[in-house]
């Protein structure tokens, strides 16, 4: 898969986590205009992705967003993504007021037990 462009918003999930796919089904709810492209890490093109921004598809402890010509991962692409959908959605920002090395930390924890804690998809999820 060639390099997105730079205009490209892509966000690369995994696509069996329930709490990753509740949050994709949750972005497809709620307009962003522009729209990000979702693309599950199980596909070709989210592992090619990955690998490109030197996340491991065998074992992703995060997501990626690509947002015209910016990446972002871990707690930042949370906020990142949240505050893309504007209004209220915006105060989100000002979580960036905790030490990222705290955010991570509480997004790492929840990236590695979150099979166990909120279970797994018995098949990829596709968005429509």
């Amino acid at each position: 898969m060639p390099s997105p462009d730079l205009n490209a918003r892509i966000v690369v999930f995994d696509g069996v986590c329930n709490v990753c796919s509740g949050w994709v089904r949750f972005l497809e709810r709620h307009r962003i205009d522009p729209p990000f492209k979702l693309i599950p890490m199980q596909s070709d093109a989210g592992k090619a992705l990955l690998i490109e921004y030197g996340i491991d598809p065998e074992d992703p402890t995060t997501f990626l967003v690509l947002d015209r010509g910016q990446q972002f991962t871990q707690s930042d692409g949370t906020i990142h993504v949240i505050t893309a959908l504007g209004g209220p959605w915006s105060a989100v920002e000002a979580a960036r007021v905790i030490p990222k090395a705290w955010r991570d930390f509480l997004y790492r924890l929840l990236a590695r037990n979150r099979y166990r804690w909120f279970g797994r998809r018995s098949s990829c999820y596709l968005p429509g």
